[in-house]
This record gives structure tokens, sequence and C-alpha cells, in this order.
């Protein structure tokens, strides 16, 4: 019986400890209802969406200030752009806002299940917080 006890407690700090090792990385639900992936791509991170909330008022890029991108899909978009980390927990780097059709300078913070996403235009003291929280591995992904 203590063996089974130790190899329990075994596997759950195994996997306690994968999550602390994702970081930044994994998928990540918004306030929209949005599931975001953020992935290591060539030499930096991206962000992409891969499932589009239901509380978006369009499920296309409507916002976005080129008039030939207006009609793409929000499904499988890259947001984020040019992110660095800083360290496993921490990412700077550029994001399209689609409610906007804005690219502004945004920072990723973790926090155990939480991730805190700054948006702002030159400095940090001005600019916009939300709070994601992770989201389940099998999310269901949109098709564009």
């Amino acid at each position: 019986m203590k063996r089974l006890w130790i190899a329990a407690l075994f596997l759950i700090s195994l996997t306690c400890a994968q999550a602390q090792s994702d970081g930044v990385f994994g998928l990540w639900k918004n306030n929209a209802g949005s599931t975001i992936q953020i992935a290591r791509c060539k030499s930096s991170v991206c962000v992409w969406i891969i499932t589009v909330g239901k509380d978006l008022p369009s499920r296309v890029d409507t916002q976005n200030p080129n008039p030939a991108l207006r009609t793409r899909s929000l499904c499988g978009l890259q947001v984020g752009t040019n992110f660095r980390l800083t360290d496993q927990n921490h990412a700077d780097g550029q994001l399209y806002w689609p409610r906007t059709g804005k690219t502004h300078s945004a920072s990723l913070t973790r926090d155990g299940n939480k991730l805190t996403m700054h948006v702002y235009v030159t400095l940090k003291i001005f600019g916009k917080t939300e709070t994601w929280t992770r989201a389940p591995d099998a999310v269901p992904v949109c098709r564009s």
C-alpha cells in the first residue's frame, strides 16, 4: 500500500512539473472565449487563435486596416509575432488585436494556470491587461 501511495505522489509531481515547465507555452482561454495557442516558431514565440470564441462579434477580421484582409478568418490567425522569452514565464513581442485591427506591444506573464497578457503603446503603464486561463489539452481546433 505504501508503494502505491509513493507511485501516486510521483505521478502527480511529474504532472505538476510538466505544467510548470511549459511556461507561457500551451493553450490558453481568453476573455472572449477563444482558445489561443502559444508555441515556438523558428527562433521566436508565436501566438495563434485556434478556436474562435462565441462572444466575438465576427468570425472574420472585419477591423483590419487593410480592406483586402477584412474577410479572412480569425480561425488559425497568427496574432502574436516577434515574441522573445525573457525567461520561461515571461515573453515580450507584438500582438495583433482583431477587435480593433491594431497591433500593439505586448507582454505575457505566466503564474500557475493563469497568463497575464498586457498590451500597450509605447509605455507599459498605459495599456490594457487581460488574464487568460490554461485551456485543456484536448480543445477542438476550428477550421478556416
